[in-house]
């Protein structure tokens, strides 16, 4: 996946293993929540709504409603990983975030519904638009789901990679993941392992 300022849909991550993760991965390496076209375009590669949902009544206010959740989710989840959240000054106490996380999961997510489809078999679609209140819902609730289930939350893993935050879900057999993308920090790790050991010869060969 390119890293680079995200201004398409495969610019983003979406690796994590769920949504509210796939929100705090929007920071690294670069701010990409800093305009309503690409919150439009994670919004649609997340998951949150239906492929085609109509998204054209987002309005200049959503990106910051989102990175404000994202602020509180941190402080939840990276403490969670294994290592200090590491807050902003400035930034919500855990309660405060705790306490706001509660208080958009109570508002009632996207509602789906079943409709036939062009070749008449069901697909899923929405009752109407879905507002910035519900999807920030379905994005806080996804995360007391994962925090108050012990399974999943003994799943949080912080990337092995150099000056890497993101935080991922380890479901892979023996929960040996190191990476949060075996083709982004794993590869890199490789790079610079395959860089020691030559540098190593070299040496030797002097």
């Amino acid at each position: 996946m390119a890293l680079g300022t995200a201004t398409a849909p495969h610019e983003l991550r979406f690796d994590t293993g769920r949504v509210c993760l796939d929100l705090l991965a929007t920071t690294h390496p670069v701010e990409r929540l800093d305009s309503v076209e690409v919150l439009r375009a994670w919004i649609a590669g997340s998951g949150l709504v239906p492929p085609g949902t109509s998204l054209v009544h987002a309005d200049p206010s959503w990106p910051g409603a989102f990175r404000e959740l994202r602020g509180c989710l941190a402080l939840l989840v990276r403490g969670r990983a294994g290592r200090p959240s590491g807050a902003a000054p400035g930034a919500p106490s855990y309660d405060l975030a705790l306490a706001r996380v509660n208080d958009l999961a109570r508002v009632a997510p996207p509602a789906p519904c079943a409709v036939p489809g062009d070749d008449g078999l069901l697909v899923r679609r929405l009752d109407g638009p879905p507002g910035r209140a519900a999807l920030l819902a379905a994005v806080a609730r996804d995360a007391v789901d994962l925090l108050t289930d012990p399974v999943a939350r003994a799943g949080l893993r912080q990337c092995e990679g150099d000056n890497c935050p993101i935080v991922y879900l380890d479901t892979s057999r023996g929960r040996r993941r190191r990476w949060c993308s075996s083709e982004v920090c794993g590869n890199r790790e490789r790079v610079a392992r395959h860089r020691r050991r030559a540098a190593l010869t070299r040496a030797w060969d002097t």
